[in-house]
C-alpha cells in the first residue's frame, strides 16, 4: 500500500508524484448536472482511460445525476448553490478523500474549477509536491451583470490570476478567451484546448423532413434554431426580443428552442409560437440541429460555445454575439454574422438577411461545415495527453487507440 498516514499528521502518498502518468481530476461539475464542463470532462476521462492512464475524478455528486460518469468518482462533499439549485458548491476536502488519493498515488493534478475544491486540491498539489495543471472552463466574470455583481469584476479577476499563475500549464478553450486571460496578465502558460465535435451526431445527412412535419414545420419553412440551458446568462432575453421582433415583421420562419432550465416556463410564455423541445441529447439533438437552417446564439458568457461547433458541424450558418467563445468560431460574414452582445436590431437583421437569402444561406453553411473538420476530438484530446506528458517529462503518448465509449453530447 502506497498510503502513508499517522495520526498526527495528513495523509500523503510514499512517493509524490513518482512513475508512469496517474492523474487526480478536480472538478466543480462531473455528473450532477450534465452541462459543456461536465461533459468535456468525461469525455477527458474516457479517452484517457482509453488510453491505459489511470485516473480518479474527485467532485460533487447527487442522489440522482444527471450524467452516467465515466471512470471513478470520489463524491466530495457540496451543498446546493444559493439560487441555483442544479449547481454544488463544494466545501471539503476530506480526510477519507485525501487518504483515497494517496492510495491511488497520482503523478499529475488536474484542477477544473477554482472553487473551494480547487483551492483545497491546489494546497494539496504543493503540500505532496505533485506536479498540477489547470483548465479554464468559465468565463466568470460575464456572468457578474445578469446578477448585478459588476462591482466583484476587479476582486475575481484578481482571484482567478492569483489562482492560475501557480499551474505549471493552464488549457484555455478558445484563442479569443486566451487573449483575455492574457489582457488580464495571466502569466502561466496558457495553452489552447479546444473543444471537438462528434460528425456521425452533427452532420448535415441527419436531416429529417419527418421530424419537421412531425413539429407542423413545411419543407420550405426557414427554421431558425438555439441551443442552450435555458438560463438567463444564455442571452434569453435578446434570444426571445429577436424571435418575437422577426414575427412583428412578417419575416417568414420557424423558430425551435431546445434546452431546458429555471428560465423555460417564462421563455414558454414570451414565445407562444415557438416549439420547445426540452432537453434533447445524441442522436434527437443531431436531427435537431441538421433539420434546422440558421443558428441563433445571443449568449455572450461562454468561454468556448460547444453548441456553436456543434451548429457549423450540422450545416448551419449562425449568427452569434460578437463574444468570447462565438468569435472562434464564427467567420464573420464566411460562415454566419457577430453581432454585439445585447443588440436585437443587429441579431434581427443577420437572421432576417440569412432567412431571406437561400444562396447566402446554402454559401454559410456550407463553409461553417467546412470550418468544424478542423475540430477532432482525437487529436484534441492527444494534444492534451501530450501537455501531460510535457510536464513531467515524460515520451510523447502512443497515437490513440480507437475509442469504444459512447459519444457524449452537451447539455441543451
Amino acid at each position: 500500500m502506497s498510503v502513508s498516514v499517522s495520526q498526527n499528521s495528513s495523509p500523503s502518498p510514499a512517493q509524490s508524484g513518482k512513475g508512469p502518468l496517474r492523474v487526480a481530476l478536480f472538478a466543480g461539475a462531473y455528473n450532477h448536472v450534465a452541462d459543456g464542463v461536465a461533459l468535456t470532462l468525461n469525455r477527458l476521462v474516457a479517452y484517457l482511460e482509453e488510453q491505459g492512464v489511470p485516473v480518479l475524478v474527485v467532485a460533487p455528486t447527487i442522489d440522482q445525476p444527471a450524467v452516467d460518469h465515466v471512470g471513478r468518482l470520489l463524491p466530495a462533499p457540496s451543498i446546493a448553490a444559493p439560487g441555483r439549485s442544479d449547481y454544488r458548491l463544494t466545501y471539503s476536502l476530506s480526510r477519507e478523500i485525501q487518504e483515497e488519493l494517496a492510495r491511488f498515488n497520482p503523478t499529475l493534478i488536474h484542477i477544473a474549477t477554482p472553487d473551494i475544491l480547487g483551492f483545497q486540491a491546489l494546497r494539496l498539489s504543493k503540500r505532496w509536491g505533485i506536479p498540477r495543471v489547470a483548465s479554464y472552463h468559465t468565463h466568470f466574470t460575464s456572468y457578474l451583470k445578469y446578477y448585478r455583481l459588476q462591482m466583484l469584476e476587479p476582486i475575481i479577476w484578481a482571484y482567478l490570476r492569483w489562482f492560475y499563475n501557480q499551474f505549471r500549464q493552464v488549457y484555455v478553450p478558445s484563442s479569443s478567451m486566451l487573449e483575455v486571460l492574457e489582457e488580464k496578465n495571466f502569466t502561466a502558460d496558457l495553452r489552447l484546448w479546444r473543444r471537438g465535435v462528434n460528425t456521425e451526431i452533427f452532420n448535415p445527412q441527419n436531416r429529417s423532413l419527418e421530424w419537421r412535419r412531425s413539429h407542423g414545420i413545411a419543407d420550405d419553412d426557414v427554421v431558425v434554431t438555439f441551443v442552450s440551458r435555458l438560463v438567463w446568462e444564455k442571452g434569453l432575453n435578446t434570444l426571445s426580443e429577436t424571435l418575437r421582433t422577426l414575427e412583428r415583421h412578417g419575416v417568414p420562419h420557424r423558430s425551435v428552442v431546445v434546452g431546458d432550465g429555471p428560465a423555460a416556463a417564462e421563455m414558454r410564455a414570451r414565445l407562444p409560437r415557438t416549439i420547445f423541445t426540452g432537453y434533447l441529447g445524441g442522436e434527437e439533438l443531431g436531427r435537431v440541429y441538421a433539420s434546422s437552417d440558421v443558428f441563433l446564439f445571443p449568449s455572450d458568457t461562454e468561454a468556448f460555445g460547444n453548441v456553436v461547433l456543434e451548429a457549423a458541424a450540422s450545416g448551419l450558418p449562425a449568427v452569434c454575439a460578437e463574444a468570447t467563445g462565438s468569435s472562434s468560431l464564427v467567420s464573420h460574414g464566411e460562415t454566419g454574422f457577430l453581432v454585439p452582445a445585447g443588440n436585437t436590431p443587429a441579431f434581427v437583421e443577420g437572421v432576417r438577411t440569412l432567412v431571406e437569402d437561400d444562396a447566402l444561406r446554402t454559401a454559410f453553411g456550407e463553409a461553417a461545415l467546412q470550418l468544424s473538420k478542423a475540430f477532432r476530438w482525437p487529436r484534441i484530446m492527444r494534444g492534451l495527453h501530450a501537455c501531460y506528458h510535457d510536464v513531467l517529462n515524460l515520451p510523447e503518448p502512443e497515437p490513440p487507440q480507437t475509442a469504444s465509449r459512447p459519444a457524449l453530447s452537451v447539455d441543451h
